[in-house]
């Protein structure tokens, strides 16, 4: 049993994943309230579950696109698992950037994660899609 089915969230999660990463298109940046908070949450086309906006990821989104997050919509963005320090301890935390020229076309070298985990499909098998991923 996977734990994480057992708690399912409304939100993207690091763990959902699975230590890889997926381009995929900004269909909307909505203000959310979480708890006491507001925060913007981002939505992607053909996809149910949003990324929760922290300022690492809003200030690579307004850096790449503009602070508008109107003019984000229908732009194409890597999702991908980094390695963060948080009050004091180092977890998994989803990041956000423009895509790569190799991401786009399919090819290309392997960031550092990649080049950490073993390939877990043959050679020549085109390996996972964003099907492949659950969210």
């Amino acid at each position: 049993m996977n734990i994480n089915e057992q708690f399912p969230s409304k939100y993207l999660k690091a763990s959902d994943l699975n230590g890889g990463k997926i381009v995929v298109t900004i269909k909307d940046c909505i203000v959310e309230t979480l708890g006491d908070d507001r925060r913007p949450v981002l939505y992607f086309a053909g996809k149910e579950k949003g990324v929760v906006l922290n300022k690492t990821n809003a200030t690579n989104l307004s850096e790449a696109f503009g602070p508008d997050t109107e003019d984000w919509t229908g732009k194409k963005v890597t999702l991908y698992v980094a390695d963060v320090d948080f009050q004091g301890r180092s977890m998994e935390a989803i990041r956000i950037r423009k895509p790569r020229e190799n991401e786009l076309t399919g090819g290309g070298v392997p960031d550092r994660r990649e080049a950490t985990v073993p390939p877990q499909f043959e050679p020549g098998d085109p390996g996972p899609s964003d099907a492949d991923i659950p969210f």
